[in-house]
């Protein structure tokens, strides 16, 4: 019976991991690039007083479902077609991110809403003359990106977007809410298979009402738990007084 107690609480906890994932894509439902993840269960084996033990262990996947392009027609707006992330440099290092609202700060360097810098193939994109005007004689310089990345000023080449595919997406390791680590030895450089669409940015790929049907499941089934748990525990209790009569 205290093994029967010891699998009840296994899979309470199981599903309190998967309700925080939930809530976690509910409340990054009108995230820009943000992309949803979902629990699945992996055999695992351990030892319990010197014997072999296997059950089951939640794992967390990032959902590469892609989400809507939306149109903004802004310069520094950038969604990527595809499965390729951006890659970003800031106070942890090389991250990723698909959230593509981008704009230029004051330092001159391309970087994300949250002042990451943008990496580009010759390392952080930096366009000082974008902010002086460049060769245009004070007047805003021409920011045009190929779908492939390459960013051309007034028409000349500059620089391009480094777009990185992952080998094994259940390596991403979430780092808040839009941004990923992953050893870099996963990452490759693929612009043939990823579209970078200017003017555009990519919402998040929830699905609302599957997230609440999710929500409801695991509510019932973690219900279920308690009251097989409170059974168990009053069968105990009857157990220990019946023995307390002898």
């Amino acid at each position: 019976m205290i093994d029967s107690l010891k699998a009840q609480m296994r899979a309470m906890q199981m599903l309190m991991k998967m309700q925080d994932v939930t809530a976690n894509n509910l409340a990054n439902i009108n995230t820009p690039g943000y992309k949803s993840s979902n629990i699945f269960f992996k055999m695992v084996q351990d030892k319990i007083d010197g014997k072999p033990v296997s059950h089951a262990e939640p794992q967390q996947r990032v959902d590469m479902t892609q989400g809507v392009l939306k149109p903004t027609h802004n310069t520094f707006d950038f969604g990527i077609e595809g499965q390729g992330f951006f890659v970003v440099q800031n106070g942890n290092g090389m991250q990723l991110t698909r959230d593509g609202r981008m704009h230029i700060d004051t330092n001159g360097y391309l970087v994300d809403g949250n002042g990451s810098k943008i990496m580009g193939d010759s390392g952080p994109i930096y366009m000082p003359q974008y902010l002086t005007g460049g060769d245009n004689g004070g007047a805003e310089s021409n920011i045009d990106v190929a779908k492939d990345g390459t960013i051309r000023i007034d028409n000349k080449v500059y620089d391009r977007l480094r777009i990185v595919d992952i080998k094994d997406t259940t390596k991403l390791d979430r780092k808040g809410s839009n941004y990923f680590a992953v050893d870099p030895e996963l990452m490759v450089d693929d612009h043939a298979s990823n579209n970078v669409m200017q003017g555009y940015y990519e919402s998040g790929n929830v699905n609302p009402l599957n997230e609440m049907v999710d929500m409801m499941k695991t509510t019932k089934m973690f219900e279920s738990q308690q009251r097989i748990i409170k059974t168990t525990d009053e069968m105990l209790g009857r157990a220990a007084s019946k023995l307390a009569e002898f």
